[in-house]
C-alpha cells in the first residue's frame, strides 16, 4: 500500500482544499492528513483559526480521500511522521515548492498546483475579516 501525507490548517474549508486532497489521494492509497493544531497555529504561524482543531479535524475525517487525521503540532515533526508512518509520499501545495525537499531522501516530495481562484485568506477578505 503506498501511503501519502499532507500538512494544512484546512480552516474555512472550501473546493480548493477538496482538490488538493483529492489530487493527493491520486497519488498513493492511503491518505494522511497533518492537521494543524490551534496552539500551533496561533505561537508559530500566528493565525486564529476560525474552526478549532477537533472542528476541523471532524470535516476532514468527513472527506472521502482522508483515511486518517493527526495533529501538526510543530514544523519539525514531518521528518518523524514520514518515518514513523512510513511514508512514500509526501505532498504539498506549490505555494510551498522547495520547502520541503530535505524530506526526498525519505519519500518522493510532490508539489501540487493551486486551485488559483480560492483561498482561505481571500474568503476571510471578501468577508472583511
Amino acid at each position: 500500500m503506498k501511503k501519502v501525507i499532507t500538512y494544512g490548517t484546512f480552516d474555512l474549508l472550501h473546493y480548493g482544499h477538496i482538490n488538493l486532497l483529492r489530487r493527493a489521494k491520486e497519488q498513493g492509497d492511503y491518505l494522511i492528513v497533518a492537521l494543524s493544531t490551534d496552539e500551533f497555529n496561533w505561537n508559530e504561524k500566528q493565525k486564529k483559526c476560525y474552526f478549532t482543531y477537533e472542528e476541523r479535524k471532524q470535516m476532514l475525517e468527513a472527506i472521502r480521500y482522508v483515511d486518517l487525521v493527526i495533529p501538526e503540532e510543530s514544523w519539525e515533526q514531518k521528518k518523524e511522521d514520514v518515518r514513523e508512518f512510513r511514508i512514500d509520499t509526501f505532498v504539498m501545495g506549490n505555494d510551498w515548492e522547495g520547502k520541503f525537499d530535505f524530506l526526498k531522501e525519505y519519500c518522493d516530495v510532490v508539489y501540487l498546483s493551486r486551485t488559483p481562484e480560492i483561498s482561505t485568506t481571500q474568503i476571510k477578505d471578501d468577508l472583511g475579516k
